[in-house]
């Protein structure tokens, strides 16, 4: 009774870690290959892979190598797909992970292609074998499998530049920018001012004769002033008050500061001009003109 009792727990753990192990993944049947370019099939050193020890030797991976991974995947004892099977490469001196998903039929075997091109380029760089781990899960209570399976030595081809991809795009404060205006425009020199002027003052005399020619009459400059004084006094005021505008826009004034005031004057001499050409044509009716 007293040896019975001491088998029993020993029975107990043994039969714990049976089912342990049955509800646990792995792999089985695991070929590791190195395949050279344009070599056949069979070509090509093949490791075989132990679930629970890693390779004594690092795996040298060549410019124009494809390396092949063919393996089962187990549950317990039982051949069966996983829901996730990668093989995972790790860099020892940044801790960089890259993942590669290994097809797996319903069968539970599953395969894995893998060629320097595809490895991102720290690896390329990396002065350290590369760590390569197995992993596989799936949902349920089963426990999922990850262990290193061997390592892997990259060798590059000196001779063939190495393709280093741009940054990426990092949003960030950008540089002050600063703003270079273009200057104001300015007025031509004064002497070219001083020409144009003195050409329209000279044309007024001509002005006045063919206003004269024409049947203007002076005499009746009492008589408008005497029937619409303000109008008249507005309309030719609101003129000289243009030009005088026109001059100082011409001098100093920039656009905004001239159409306020262009617009009050235009408007005065809108209606005040409207009213004095009234008076005229009252004249012009009555035969005074």
């Amino acid at each position: 009774m007293r040896l019975l009792s001491s088998f029993l727990p020993s029975l107990l753990l043994s039969g714990a870690c049976v089912v342990s192990a049955a509800s646990s993944w792995s792999f089985d049947d695991a070929t590791l290959t190195v395949q050279p370019k344009g070599a056949g099939v069979s070509a090509g050193a093949k490791e075989k892979l132990n679930p629970i020890a890693s390779l004594p030797k690092a795996v040298s991976l060549g410019a124009t190598d494809t390396l092949k991974l063919l393996l089962t995947t187990t549950e317990g004892k039982k051949a069966k797909r996983p829901h996730q099977a990668f093989l995972t490469l790790t860099d020892p001196t940044t801790g960089l992970e890259e993942s590669f998903i290994l097809s797996v039929k319903d069968s539970g075997k599953g395969k894995v292609d893998l060629a320097q091109k595809d490895l991102p380029i720290q690896f390329l760089t990396s002065s350290k074998p590369i760590q390569a781990s197995i992993v596989i899960g799936a949902f349920g209570s089963s426990t999922p499998y990850k262990s290193k399976v061997f390592d892997l030595n990259v060798s590059r081809d000196e001779n063939v530049p190495l393709a280093i991809p741009e940054k990426p795009v990092r949003y960030a404060a950008a540089k002050e920018i600063h703003h270079i205006f273009k200057e104001e425009p300015r007025s031509p020199p004064s002497i070219i001012s001083l020409v144009f002027v003195a050409a329209v003052i000279g044309t007024l005399p001509v002005l006045l004769g063919v206003w004269a020619t024409l049947g203007a009459n002076a005499s009746h400059l009492g008589k408008a002033l005497g029937n619409a004084p303000i109008s008249h006094a507005l309309f030719y005021g609101s003129i000289i008050a243009m030009e005088g505008i026109f001059f100082l826009y011409y001098t100093s004034w920039n656009l905004f500061q001239t159409l306020p005031a262009a617009g009050v004057v235009g408007l005065v001499a809108f209606l005040s001009g409207s009213r004095a050409l009234t008076e005229v044509q009252e004249r012009r009716l009555a035969g005074l003109r």
